[in-house]
């Protein structure tokens, strides 16, 4: 097949996206399809392709430095690209667009809505589910529709460091975490144990923004992938610190995964329980994939702390770690993902 992969984009996990798309396009490669890696936010776009051979892809590898980019006018290259020109012209021409990007308008069914306008087939889930995923406030509450387990939470708009009562209310029990309530949080986790701590939190978010304010699980944290009705093993992550930030989660040694994860046949049994149920819940359905990430309180009950439907791609993610669990490979990994795309019946042939 002829494969457009899309990485790079106008979010803080823009090289995060550039090792994704780069690793999955030498996957797909290797297994035989023709690859275009495109970045719609890049002046010049095309990374790589029309090839076939894995040694015209260059590599990249991710590092804890956030890219200095100016969204706006990212934002602006990318909308460009994706509707007209050579970019879309290549989109159309593919059998199968393979979006690795993560976060931003990768992540939050803006990239996803102008592949469907365009009437081009892609991987993963579509625009709906990926805003849904995308505002944690919309998916906790309606994940205990699902039997779902999530712990005590509140969301407000920043405004000068106010400190809403609800907040207030949550920190009279113990330590809070604050987390953007849109995307991914790692770049923007905060722990508060005290007033002050919780004020300075949100007076460091931008006025407007939404955040969400939620009591610190000090237990265990695990991450759980489903590729349509698969449930692939629980990983484990080790870190350093009270929780896996940005820096954590991408500087070497920083943090690592495990799976099979070492708990009670019990609590993974649990685990993939919860994964599919969320997975279900917010529409991924049998021709999707996803990741949930949960973290367990004293006494080692998981909560469920969101769902995304962009995970990572690199081949050292946590969606890696558990195919590499399930006995896959890398390259089965990617090559399951394409296929899920067969059971929407996009593909031609399919």
């Amino acid at each position: 097949m002829r494969i457009v992969v899309l990485c790079g984009g106008e979010s803080v996990e823009r090289y995060v996206s550039l090792e994704s798309g780069l690793t999955v396009a030498r996957a797909l490669v290797d297994l035989g399809h023709e690859v275009h890696v495109i970045d719609p936010a890049a002046t010049e776009p095309t990374l790589a392709g029309p090839t076939r051979d894995a040694a015209a892809l260059p590599r990249f590898t991710a590092t804890t430095r956030l890219p200095d980019v100016d969204r706006a006018a990212c934002r602006r290259r990318m909308f460009a690209a994706l509707t007209s020109g050579e970019v879309l012209g290549a989109l159309r021409g593919a059998d199968l667009v393979f979006p690795a990007l993560h976060g931003g308008w990768g992540g939050d069914g803006h990239v996803q809505a102008l592949l469907e306008m365009a009437g081009v087939a892609f991987t993963g889930a579509g625009s709906a589910q990926c805003s849904l995923a995308w505002d944690k406030r919309r998916t906790l509450r309606l994940l205990p529709d699902a039997e779902v387990r999530v712990g005590p939470w509140t969301a407000h708009r920043a405004l000068n460091g106010h400190v809403p009562e609800e907040a207030l209310g949550l920190l009279a029990e113990g330590p809070v975490v604050v987390k953007a309530a849109m995307g991914t949080a790692h770049e923007t986790l905060h722990l508060a144990r005290a007033e002050g701590e919780l004020a300075d939190a949100l007076a460091r978010t931008p006025t407007g923004e939404a955040v969400v304010v939620s009591p610190f699980l000090p237990g265990r944290e695990f991450s759980v992938g489903v590729l349509g009705e698969q449930v692939l093993p629980a990983v484990e992550y080790e870190f350093g610190g009270p929780f896996l930030d940005y820096r954590a989660k991408y500087r070497t040694g920083g943090a690592a995964h495990r799976c099979p994860a070492d708990i009670p046949p019990v609590l993974e049994r649990e685990l993939r329980d919860q994964a599919a149920r969320a997975h279900r819940a917010v529409g991924f359905g049998a021709t999707g994939y996803s990741r949930s990430d949960f973290r367990c309180d004293r006494r080692g009950e998981p909560y469920c702390l969101e769902v995304n439907g962009c995970p990572g791609l690199r081949g050292t993610s946590a969606l890696a770690c558990g195919a590499a669990g399930a006995g896959w490979s890398y390259r089965d990994l990617i090559e399951r993902i394409v296929k899920l795309c067969e059971g929407r019946g996009e593909l031609a042939g399919a």
